[in-house]
C-alpha cells in the first residue's frame, strides 16, 4: 500500500527542518501545502524553503504560481492528487508538508465538487468588493445565501465573496453544494503535527518575523506592492508592511503587528488541527520517536 505520510503543524513551529529529513529517510520527495507558498516572488514573505533546501530534496507546488493567477483548495485537490499518481508509480512512500488546513484537508478527505468561477464573474465581485466593501457584500449574502451566512467568517472577504460568486453563477446557494463527504484515497494516510509549548512557538514566531525584516521582507513587499489587491497577499506580514509603506504606521508598529497576528494564526491552525483524532503529536525535537512511529506503520 502506498503511504502519504502528512507533517502538519502551526506557522514557525519548525515543520522544513523536520520535512527534510524525513524525505532523505524515505528517499522521496516533499509536496508543500502552503497556499502562499505556492506563488512565486514572495518567498521571504511566506517563510518559502531556501534555494539550497530545494536543491537538497525535490519540492512541488513551490513557487509555480505569479501573483495574479487565481487558485483554489480545490484546483489544489485536483492537480496533487493527479500528482500523485504519478510519484506513487515510482515511490511508496511521499511526503505532504504544510499549515494551510483547508489544503491538507482536499488531500486528506477531499473537498465538495464545486464549480470553477468564470473570469467574468471573479472580475465582477471583485469590483463590487473595492466599490462597495464588505459590509455591503455580507448583506448581499444574508440574502442570497442565509444559511452560509450564519457560519461564515464574515471578517474574512475571500470566503464571502467565493459564496456570492457561486450564487452569481450558477443561481444556486454555496451551501447547496456543501455535502462534505469523506472521499475514499487509493494510498495509506500519516498524521504528524508539530507542536511546542506556546511561550516557545511564540518566542519562535517573534524571533521569525525579525530575521525576515533582516533578510529584506521590507524590500520584497515594496517590489509586489502594486498587486496588494490580489489574493495571494492577502495574509499576515504584506498586509502589515504595506500599513508602514503607505505611511501609515511606523516600522516598529508593522513588526508588532506582524509577531500578534502571526500568533493568532498559529493559534487558529492548531484549533482547527486538535479537532483531527488522526494525528500523531511531537515535539519537532522528537525526530527519533517520530521516525521510528513512521518505520513501524510503513514497513
Amino acid at each position: 500500500m502506498k503511504t502519504l505520510i502528512v507533517l502538519l503543524g502551526p506557522t514557525g513551529v519548525g515543520k522544513t527542518d523536520l520535512s527534510l529529513h524525513i524525505a532523505k529517510h524515505f528517499d522521496t520527495s516533499i509536496v508543500s501545502a502552503d497556499s502562499r507558498q505556492i506563488y512565486r516572488d514572495i518567498p521571504i514573505g511566506t517563510a518559502a524553503p531556501t534555494p539550497y533546501q530545494l536543491q537538497e530534496v525535490t519540492h512541488h507546488m513551490v513557487g509555480i504560481l505569479q501573483l495574479t493567477d487565481y487558485y483554489s483548495a480545490a484546483t489544489y485537490e485536483k492537480e496533487v492528487i493527479s500528482m500523485l499518481e504519478k510519484l506513487f508509480s515510482e515511490k511508496d512512500v511521499v511526503l505532504l508538508s504544510g499549515g494551510s488546513m483547508m489544503y491538507i484537508d482536499a488531500i486528506c478527505k477531499g473537498i465538495d465538487d464545486i464549480p470553477t468561477i468564470d473570469t467574468e464573474t471573479r472580475e465582477l465581485l471583485k469590483e463590487k468588493y473595492r466599490s462597495e466593501g464588505l459590509e455591503r457584500l455580507c448583506s448581499e449574502l444574508r440574502i442570497m445565501d442565509p444559511e452560509y451566512y450564519k457560519i461564515v467568517d464574515l471578517k474574512n472577504p475571500k470566503r464571502v465573496i467565493h459564496a456570492l460568486e457561486i450564487c452569481y453563477m450558477t443561481g444556486r446557494t454555496y451551501t447547496s453544494y456543501r455535502v462534505n463527504e469523506i472521499k475514499q484515497r487509493p494510498f495509506n494516510i500519516i498524521k504528524i503535527g508539530l507542536d511546542r509549548p506556546r511561550p516557545e512557538l511564540f518566542d519562535r514566531i517573534n524571533s521569525r518575523t525579525l530575521q525576515m525584516i533582516e533578510d529584506g521582507f521590507i524590500d520584497e513587499a515594496r517590489r509586489v506592492l502594486p498587486y496588494r489587491q490580489e489574493n495571494a497577499l492577502n495574509t499576515v506580514g504584506f498586509k502589515e508592511l504595506f500599513h508602514f509603506l503607505d505611511g501609515d504606521w511606523t516600522l516598529e508598529h508593522a513588526i508588532t503587528k506582524i509577531q500578534k497576528n502571526t500568533r493568532d494564526y498559529a493559534k487558529k491552525q492548531l484549533t482547527w488541527f486538535k479537532h483531527d483524532e488522526h494525528i500523531h503529536w511531537f515535539h519537532p525535537d522528537k525526530e527519533e520517536q517520530i521516525l521510528s512511529l513512521l518505520d513501524s506503520n510503513i514497513n
